[in-house]
């Protein structure tokens, strides 16, 4: 109402004051908020060359016009404003989050966003599997051991999204075509285990068989340790081994084939993406490769359950092992552990002996973490005595 009233008296001092007063008049502006704030016509004196020009004469009903008309006006483009806005928008964009949204067109370029599909199925070609995880897909692309095909993303807001984020530039920057699926498929794609959001399917990956020549870091280490393992049927306990020999430096790992899990995505997961970092060797005949590596001088560590240690004698526990020379540690299977071939090779058996009473039942420990400490023990001792 103030402003309404500031208004007439404007216009009854530019009536008496001519053209000067009308000048100031024209400079006169009221924005839209600031008139909706008091209540007041929007409209009023809003454009500037809607204001009368100094010789024309004002009427009150070329006032109401004016108003009319600039009310008119403005409502039409406040309508045209807010269109885009209100825009529908489709169930496949309804899907999308704003984080996913945020994933493609604010970290990737235009070329790069332009490699990214949605809800597309994985091909079904029998030569390429599916490998799930952060870590194992990240590696998997960076390593170039597999032969990739595609990188799939879930549709969706998820914790890990900075991981997934450098996953798909690497895949990006690899040339490697980008798909986003929902939750529901890569559960399909992956047997319902922990994705984490990303599925790749790439070529598989299996065991190293021909022989290979000792690297140069097992020359410096002067002592090797290979790691031999015989009859570790369960992905979860090999992907933990293969995680804990890399962690802790074991030189070499050598699998046997016939009886032992294979190299599977699952390992890869439960490795922690170990698996497509560093070699596994895969031995058909391990007792013929433990003679050969006898003779040049390497010696054969076996392993047994603490149980069994008591009821023999030229058992030892670990930690009063020290390694002198070469050495081959060798691991039985989850049960049955070593098969009775291969201890009869072996120069020394190890144990780890418990720190209380064992209640009947519990007297063992799993393979993957008895592995771990036996070679944390192993390799404890060579560093001092290197």
């Amino acid at each position: 109402m103030q402003v309404w009233k500031t208004s007439i008296r404007v216009y009854q001092v530019s009536s008496q004051t001519t053209k000067r007063c009308l000048v100031g008049l024209n400079k006169l502006y009221f924005t839209p908020v600031f008139c909706a704030q008091h209540n007041c016509t929007r409209a009023f004196f809003y454009p500037r060359d809607l204001v009368l020009k100094s010789d024309e004469i004002f009427s009150s009903n070329k006032l109401k016009n004016t108003f009319a008309t600039n009310r008119t006006e403005i409502h039409k483009s406040t309508k045209t404003q807010r269109r885009p806005s209100q825009t529908p928008f489709s169930k496949t964009e309804k899907r999308l989050s704003s984080e996913l949204q945020k994933l493609r067109f604010e970290d990737f370029s235009e070329s790069e966003s332009g490699r990214i599909q949605k809800d597309s199925q994985p091909n079904q070609d029998k030569e390429f599997e599916i490998v799930f995880g952060v870590a194992p897909c990240l590696l998997a692309l960076t390593q170039g051991r597999r032969s990739v095909s595609c990188l799939f993303v879930k549709s969706g807001e998820g914790p890990e999204r900075d991981a997934i984020l450098r996953v798909c530039q690497e895949a990006i920057r690899r040339g490697v075509q980008i798909k986003r699926v929902n939750k529901q498929t890569l559960e399909k794609m992956c047997a319902g285990k922990v994705h984490q959001g990303l599925c790749l399917q790439a070529s598989c990956l299996g065991f190293i068989k021909e022989e290979s020549p000792i690297t140069s870091l097992e020359v410096k280490n002067q002592r090797p340790l290979w790691l031999v393992l015989d009859g570790v049927q369960d992905p979860m306990n090999l992907g933990a081994i293969l995680r804990s020999a890399y962690y802790l430096g074991v030189d070499r790992i050598v699998s046997s084939i016939n009886n032992s899990c294979p190299l599977t995505p699952t390992v890869s997961k439960a490795s922690a993406g170990v698996m497509e970092v560093m070699d596994v060797f895969g031995c058909s005949n391990l007792k013929h490769m433990i003679k050969v590596k006898v003779e040049e001088g390497w010696q054969v560590v076996g392993t047994v359950g603490f149980e069994e240690g008591n009821s023999q004698s030229n058992v030892m526990a670990c930690s009063n092992f020290k390694i002198s020379r070469p050495t081959l540690l060798l691991m039985g299977g989850e049960g049955d552990g070593l098969s009775p071939e291969l201890r009869q090779l072996c120069d020394v058996l190890i144990t780890i002996p418990p720190r209380r009473h064992m209640h009947p039942g519990v007297e063992s420990l799993n393979v993957s973490v008895a592995t771990g400490i036996l070679l944390h023990s192993l390799l404890s001792t060579r560093e001092v005595n290197c």
